[in-house]
C-alpha cells in the first residue's frame, strides 16, 4: 500500500514539472510574467522593502498675504517642530524640499490673532504623514504700522576741567526716524544715548556714543550709534582794562600819539584771572595811519599771539587817537588856505577860552562835554583839551 500512494506521488511531480508542461506554460506569456515579477520585485524594494521611521523636522514659518498697514509686533518663533513618519528615503528628500508652515493673514486685523497649527497644515510628500506639530498654535499680534521722528538726547556725567564750560553738545544725527508698530513706538518721545562722561575735558572733541534703546526698538533699527560734538570753552569774565599803551604808526614810522594810553573792554578768561596774568600784557594795540595828513588814527586792539587762551576784545575807548605832529608837518610850507583857517580856529579858540574862564574851568573839570546849541564838543584827555568845532579839530593845552 505505501508502495502504490510513494509511486502515486512521484508520477504527480513528474507530470508538474514535466518538460511538455513547461513548454505549454512559455509559450503563452512568460514575457508577460516575468515583467511582472520584476516589477514586483522593485516594488517591493523601494516601497515595502524600506523601513518606515519617524523624525523631528523644524519647519519655518511663512507669513503671505500681510496686509501694508499693519505689522507684527510680538516676538515669535519663527521656526515650529513637526513630527513625520514616512520610508527614510523620503524623509532624507524632504530635507532639501522647501517645506514651510504658511500662515494667510490676507483678512488679519489689529490685535491679538491665535494660529492653530494642526496636521494638515503642512504640506508633506506621499507617503508621509504628519504625527505632532509643537507648538500647537502660533500668536501673532498685529498692529499699525506708523513712522515717528525721536529727537536724540545726550546723556552726561561728571564736571569739566576747572576755569571751563560745557558750552554745547550737538548729536549728529540729531534726529530719527522710525518706522514700527504703533503700540511701541507711542512709549518713548525721544532716544537717550549712552551716558558720556565729561569729567576733566578741557578742549572740544567728538566721540561716538551709542544709544540706550529699548529692545523693541532695537528690533526695529538695530544696535545704533551718533556722533556727539562737544563743545568746550574757557570761562569768560567781562574786564575793564585801562591805561593799555597804543603805539602809533605812520608809513611805516614810529610815532607819537594822545592819548598814549586806552581803556580797553573785553571777555578775559578766568583762568589768566587765577594766574594774575598782567591783564595790560595781553593786547598789542596800535593806531595805524598812511601820512601825516590823518590827523586822527584809529585804534586798533587785539589779543597778543602768545596767549593761548582766547581773549575777545569787546570796544576800546577811545576809538581813535590823534597824530603828534613834528614841527615841519605843522608849519605849511605851501601857506595853504586849509593851513590858515586853522590857525585862525585856533586863535578863536583860544579867545573865546580867556573870554569865560569860569566856564572853560567847568570844561575842564568834565572829561567830556557837548555843547547842544552849537554842536560841539570838549573833550580833556591827559591834561589837553580837544576842541571840535564846526566839524573841524583843535588841540588846545590847558
Amino acid at each position: 500500500m505505501e508502495n502504490v500512494v510513494l509511486k502515486s506521488f512521484i508520477q504527480f511531480i513528474r507530470d508538474l514539472f514535466s518538460l511538455r508542461r513547461l513548454q505549454r506554460i512559455g509559450t503563452r506569456d512568460w514575457v508577460l510574467k516575468f515583467a511582472s515579477l520584476m516589477l514586483a520585485t522593485v516594488l517591493w524594494y523601494f516601497v515595502g522593502g524600506e523601513d518606515i521611521v519617524d523624525k523631528n523636522i523644524q519647519v519655518p514659518i511663512e507669513i503671505i498675504n500681510m496686509p501694508r498697514d499693519l505689522v507684527i509686533s510680538n516676538q515669535f518663533k519663527k521656526e515650529i517642530e513637526v513630527t513625520v513618519s514616512g520610508p527614510r528615503s523620503v524623509l532624507k528628500d524632504m530635507e532639501n524640499q522647501s517645506v514651510t508652515r504658511q500662515i494667510n493673514l490676507s483678512n488679519a486685523t489689529p490685535g491679538t490673532n491665535v494660529i492653530e497649527n494642526d496636521n494638515k497644515a503642512i504640506r508633506v510628500p506621499r507617503g508621509v504623514t504628519v504625527l505632532r506639530i509643537q507648538p500647537s498654535t502660533v500668536i501673532l499680534s498685529l498692529d499699525k504700522l506708523i513712522q515717528k521722528s525721536f529727537k536724540i538726547m545726550p546723556v552726561t556725567t561728571g564736571d569739566v576741567a576747572a576755569g571751563y564750560d560745557l558750552v554745547q553738545m550737538q548729536m549728529n544725527p540729531d534726529n530719527i526716524t522710525i518706522t514700527g508698530p504703533e503700540t511701541v513706538l507711542s512709549h518713548a518721545d525721544a532716544l537717550l544715548t549712552d551716558i558720556i562722561d565729561v569729567s576733566g575735558m578741557s578742549a572740544s572733541r567728538q566721540v561716538q556714543v551709542p544709544l540706550d534703546l529699548d529692545p523693541a526698538i532695537v528690533d526695529l533699527i538695530g544696535e545704533t550709534s551718533v556722533t556727539a560734538d562737544i563743545t568746550i570753552k574757557p570761562r569768560m569774565v567781562q574786564k575793564r582794562i585801562s591805561k593799555v599803551a597804543v603805539i602809533g604808526y605812520v608809513g611805516g614810522e614810529l610815532r607819537e600819539v594822545e592819548p598814549k594810553q586806552v581803556e580797553i573792554l573785553a571777555n578775559v578768561p578766568v583762568l589768566l584771572m587765577r594766574k594774575n596774568a598782567d591783564l595790560q600784557q595781553l593786547f598789542s594795540v596800535t593806531a595805524v595811519g598812511d601820512s601825516a595828513d590823518d590827523g586822527e588814527l584809529p585804534v586798533i586792539a587785539v589779543p597778543r599771539q602768545d596767549v593761548q587762551l582766547p581773549i575777545q576784545v569787546l570796544s576800546v575807548r577811545p576809538e581813535s587817537v590823534t597824530l603828534i605832529k613834528k614841527e615841519e608837518e605843522i608849519t605849511d610850507p605851501e601857506g595853504s588856505i586849509e593851513g590858515e583857517e586853522e590857525a585862525e580856529e585856533v586863535i578863536e579858540a583860544e579867545k573865546g577860552s580867556a573870554s569865560d574862564d569860569s566856564d572853560a574851568a567847568e570844561m575842564l573839570e568834565e572829561e567830556i562835554i557837548e555843547g547842544e546849541e552849537s554842536g560841539s564838543y570838549y573833550k580833556k584827555i591827559d591834561g589837553v583839551l580837544h576842541i571840535t568845532a564846526d566839524r573841524k579839530k583843535i588841540l588846545v593845552k590847558e
